[in-house]
């Protein structure tokens, strides 16, 4: 199976330097909890603190003198049901100014930040994500090999690798069924930008509850799934 590519280029203009989450300090988490409420209405920082807790890579950029975002992420090797040794891709929250959209940040933030931490050597790489909405998970929902799907029942293999990731995510209540990660009872926070999406696409976030802060779990194999996924 093959390797995640991981955008690790250079996009022109813009600036990036990634840190370990454990690094951050009081200038920086001001800087990040600036930026989030530029991007959410309602923005709850104690989520973005609990995701510095848990993934160990952020990574921030700039433009001419000027901060246009921040990503934080990780790669960690596990051993998933069935599957040891896997290398998960764990994308967490990442926030770009609208003024630097739709420039390939987003996947360059994610990517710098994923790449500093651990790789497996068995070829397994599978993505993954907590998303709120269709926007965020447009990316992922292209893999043909993508969990969930609208209108398909995850399979008991599924659910028991949900399960594993979501461990690693921290997240205390979750539905394999539905892929759903309950939250707090208060918002993550609400994009601000029109969120256009089809019905289809809107489908498997139906169950996702978005003023409790529930997120859906995406997964996705890198390159083909394992037999009999």
């Amino acid at each position: 199976m093959a390797d995640a590519p991981l955008r690790l280029d250079e996009i022109p203009g813009f600036e990036f330097e990634t840190m370990a989450t454990s690094g951050v300090d009081d200038g920086a988490l001001t800087l990040m909890h600036d930026l989030f409420d530029a991007c959410y209405r309602e923005a709850n920082h104690k989520h973005l603190e609990k995701s510095l807790s848990v993934l160990r890579f952020v990574t921030f950029a700039r433009r001419d003198g000027r901060d246009a975002g921040f990503g934080i992420a990780d790669s960690r090797v596990v051993d998933l049901p069935r599957l040891p040794g896997t290398t998960l891709l764990l994308g967490g929250l990442c926030c770009v100014l609208p003024d630097f959209r739709r420039q390939e940040l987003f996947a360059a933030l994610m990517g710098r930040s994923m790449a500093r931490g651990e790789r497996g050597d068995s070829g397994r790489v599978l993505n993954c994500g907590r998303v709120a909405h269709p926007g965020a998970f447009r990316m992922m929902a292209g893999y043909p090999t993508v969990v969930p799907k609208p209108g398909v029942t995850t399979t008991p293999w599924q659910q028991e690798v949900g399960k594993a990731v979501v461990a690693v995510y921290g997240v205390e209540r979750f539905d394999p069924e539905t892929f759903v990660c309950r939250g707090t009872g208060r918002p993550i926070g609400y994009p601000v930008m029109e969120v256009e999406a089809t019905d289809a696409e809107w489908e498997v976030f139906r169950p996702v509850d978005r003023a409790n802060g529930d997120a859906l779990l995406g997964i996705a194999w890198a390159a083909g799934a394992p037999e009999g996924w």
